[in-house]
């Protein structure tokens, strides 16, 4: 049986996160695996810190994330997303470029450059 695509995996990835899978979506993570910032700060390392991450986001009642677009480089996706989140504001949502590097069938790295937060208008009835 062939191992597992990187477009494959991401996209389990993004499936198991639309549906709040933590066990799901942590098989998509090597067990070592790290979430940075763009260029910046680590987030998580490890099955562990990326398990409470998660989990912390799964408590929002809107959380889903819809694909924009998707560039596959060899063993690289870059995925641009919308994701819907509840903000101490209200619901909005944000953009996100992640790029996910796959080594041996799962994601060992992954970088996320996160847009400014858009919280929904309410929209006003006329009279």
């Amino acid at each position: 049986m062939p191992a597992a695509s990187p477009l494959s995996i991401v996209q389990a990835q993004l499936d198991a996160y639309n549906a709040k899978d933590i066990d799901a979506l942590l098989l998509t993570y090597a067990t070592d695996a790290e979430q940075y910032q763009l260029h910046g700060a680590m987030l998580a390392s490890g099955h562990e810190q990326i398990r409470a991450r998660f989990l912390i986001r799964f408590a929002e009642p809107d959380l889903h994330a819809a694909l924009i677009s998707r560039t596959i480089m060899e063993n690289v996706v870059i995925d641009h997303e919308v994701v819907t989140r509840n903000f101490p504001e209200g619901v909005g949502s944000v953009e996100i470029l992640c790029v996910y590097e796959i080594a041996n069938g799962r994601i060992q790295k992954a970088s996320f450059a996160v847009g400014k937060p858009r919280l929904n208008t309410p929209s006003h009835a006329s009279a």
